[in-house]
């Protein structure tokens, strides 16, 4: 499993073994980072799952663990390995996992992480990776970048958004990858019973809002809304994760479609979502009622201004 503790790209002004550092922003915003301490893990977790975290650090499971300033990443073995992210400049460190734990706060893979990082933080890698960047050919690393880029579509999408670049994938294409999630995840039966991670998605929406740039990121929740509606009657557990991830899909396509200009595009978007509430899954169906009446309503409130 990896955890990763992300505040962006940051630059070191002070820090101290364990305890609150400040980093600089590239804006030069100085930065938090919080305070890891056992009573701070306590307070995102249930008793059960902090006791989980600290078998989990005793027996050793934390197999690789690295920090880039505000960054670590980790590996932890359990059923199998996992994927987590943590922010530590953020409040309760805003955690990420793609274990199947859809109980009451963090899992215990986070956890167990945390729990590493009150007794020692890990060493920090980013001057490390600063001088190598430094160091650097601009054509080799332009290569490098344009190679990478070339094999992962993924990030190449993030790429796009970051430097402004519009969106090189379809409503249908995006749908078609993420419906290849589901189908990877049990394909000899085509039956869903763990969550999937759908953050590559909603962070490339996340990454479009940031900038403003409300048409494309609706475009990925608008997909991300098809393919949950489409794949719903192959779910069979961890229902709480994509009712979670449906509802963050849906509130995002109706927040940035209302955030447009274009009246032609809340128009679609509500007979859109008008058509998936008769024809769509039936238990979501008054999810999307309620949608397109939302949507609807702040096309006829902009109208009249």
């Amino acid at each position: 499993m990896v955890v990763a503790l992300s505040a962006g790209e940051l630059s070191i002004q002070d820090e101290s073994e364990i305890g609150v550092s400040t980093f600089l922003s590239p804006d030069g915003t100085p930065l938090t980072l919080m305070d890891v301490t056992e009573e701070a893990v306590r307070d995102i977790c249930t008793d059960a799952v902090f006791k989980r975290g600290e078998n989990y650090l005793d027996e050793g499971r934390i197999r690789e663990i690295h920090r880039i300033e505000t960054t670590v990443t980790a590996v932890v073995s359990g059923s199998r390995q996992y994927d987590v992210r943590i922010d530590l400049t953020a409040d309760q460190f805003e955690p990420r996992c793609n274990c199947p734990y859809t109980g009451t706060g963090a899992c215990k893979h986070v956890v167990a992480v945390l729990l590493r990082c009150v007794d020692k933080l890990p060493p920090n890698e980013g001057d490390r990776l600063n001088t190598a960047l430094e160091a650097a050919d601009a054509d080799d690393l332009r290569a490098f970048l344009r190679e990478t880029l070339a094999g992962d579509a993924a990030l190449r999408e993030r790429f796009f958004a970051q430097f402004g670049e519009g969106s090189t994938r379809s409503v249908d294409e995006l749908c078609a990858a993420i419906d290849r999630r589901f189908e990877e995840t049990n394909p000899d039966y085509y039956v869903v019973f763990e969550p999937i991670d759908f953050s590559e998605w909603f962070d490339l929406a996340a990454e479009y809002r940031d900038q403003d740039r409300y048409a494309p990121a609706a475009v990925v929740y608008r997909a991300l809304v098809e393919s949950l509606d489409d794949n719903m009657e192959c779910v069979d557990g961890a229902y709480d994760h994509f009712s979670q991830a449906f509802s963050q899909a849906l509130d995002g396509y109706v927040d940035c479609v209302g955030a447009t200009d274009g009246e032609g595009d809340a128009a679609d978007a509500v007979a859109f979502l008008d058509e998936r509430a008769s024809s769509g899954t039936s238990f979501l169906a008054e999810h999307f009622e309620r949608a397109a009446t939302e949507l609807q309503d702040r096309v006829d409130e902009r109208s009249s201004e």
